[in-house]
């Protein structure tokens, strides 16, 4: 469940209907979970996933959205944030898996939107494919890729705009937070002014010492359980809102995810791959048109508003990693490993 559920609010903010970053009209999510023993005698495990998040059900490559990247700690092996930034767009599914398997899950959403548009690479120019990644190799035979470029295809068709599924599923199957089952965790919030928005998030948690989770803040007693051997980790958290924002705006809105994920615990670790993806569902920009100008909407930076998408975007993120762990159940992968769900008393 999650941990509003639990009686655990964060925040002063409401969530939005399902309190999941699919609140935001549009936004769509779809994961492919593999888990399953690759050797007879099970020392090697398929523990990992792909997730897709899709910005909306059309063609990415001829609408895209305006988006931007934040690299809190770049200790990460993303492809396509450098061209994200430059151009301030996102033209393809955002894709999240395991280290290893970003090459795969690149292959595989390349060839979906190759198949989708046969005038990229022909009568247009190439495409950039969005894939972001966290560490999985305690639960999951990582150096066996597990994950081959059909798992993306799958993740992409399969997105719906139904709540996502949360926990130990798609990319979260292997991941591990504060010593505990980590992975896939969402939130929303609503922003009301003249206008109504939501700021929705969804995390790939995969860092933090258990002694460094902020239990006690939540109401949770400490416990002595988890795992004390795991790498730093990292954390992928994609925003997404439809609220009407510039690039500029989304990444200042990105920055403020890192409020959240400190909130949790989180000093951003040498070793941990911390990455903001943003975007707006606002304004869509056209692959093909004849304009010479292009006009779009946008909130004033010094409008109360953009104070009020800044606290969405904190009260989000952190809810989005409690979420991770209050519903990842316990999961065992290679070499008869086990990580247990975290004990919420």
């Amino acid at each position: 469940m999650k941990v509003r559920e639990r009686g655990i609010i964060v925040g002063r903010m409401s969530p939005g209907t399902n309190n999941c970053i699919t609140d935001v009209h549009g936004v769509m999510v779809g994961h492919v979970t593999l888990d399953y023993p690759l050797d007879d005698k099970g020392e090697e495990f398929a523990c990992t996933g792909v997730t897709a998040i899709l910005p909306h059900g059309g063609n990415l490559f001829e609408e895209k959205v305006t988006a931007a990247s934040y690299v809190l700690n770049g200790f990460g092996k993303t492809t396509g944030l450098i061209q994200v930034n430059e151009l301030g767009t996102i033209e393809s599914p955002i894709m999240l898996t395991n280290t290893f398997g970003v090459p795969a899950v690149t292959q595989g959403t390349l060839e979906y939107m190759l198949a989708q548009s046969e005038e990229i690479g022909e009568t247009t120019g190439t495409i950039n494919i969005v894939v972001g990644e966290c560490n999985d190799s305690y639960l999951n035979s990582i150096r066996l890729f597990p994950v081959k470029p059909e798992h993306a295809i799958q993740a992409i068709k399969k997105a719906s705009a139904s709540p996502a599924e949360e926990g130990a599923v798609g990319a979260g199957k292997g991941m591990v937070c504060f010593g505990h089952k980590g992975g896939i965790g969402t939130a929303s919030r609503v922003v009301k002014n003249a206008d109504t928005y939501t700021v929705g998030c969804l995390v790939l948690s995969n860092f933090g010492k258990k002694e460094e989770f902020m239990a006690k803040k939540y109401g949770i007693h400490s416990i002595k359980s988890g795992l004390t051997e795991t790498a730093d980790g990292s954390i992928m958290i994609i925003l997404a809102t439809n609220s009407p924002l510039s690039d500029r705006q989304l990444l200042r809105l990105a920055k403020r995810c890192g409020i959240g994920l400190g909130r949790t615990g989180s000093h951003y670790s040498h070793g941990s791959g911390d990455i903001v993806i943003a975007f707006s569902t606002a304004n869509k920009a056209m692959h093909d048109s004849d304009e010479g100008i292009l006009s779009s909407s946008q909130i004033r930076d010094d409008h109360p508003l953009m104070n009020e998408l800044f606290t969405a975007a904190a009260e989000a993120t952190e809810e989005a990693i409690l979420n991770s762990l209050s519903q990842a159940e316990t999961t065992k992968g290679r070499k008869g490993r086990v990580v247990e769900a975290y004990p919420f008393l």
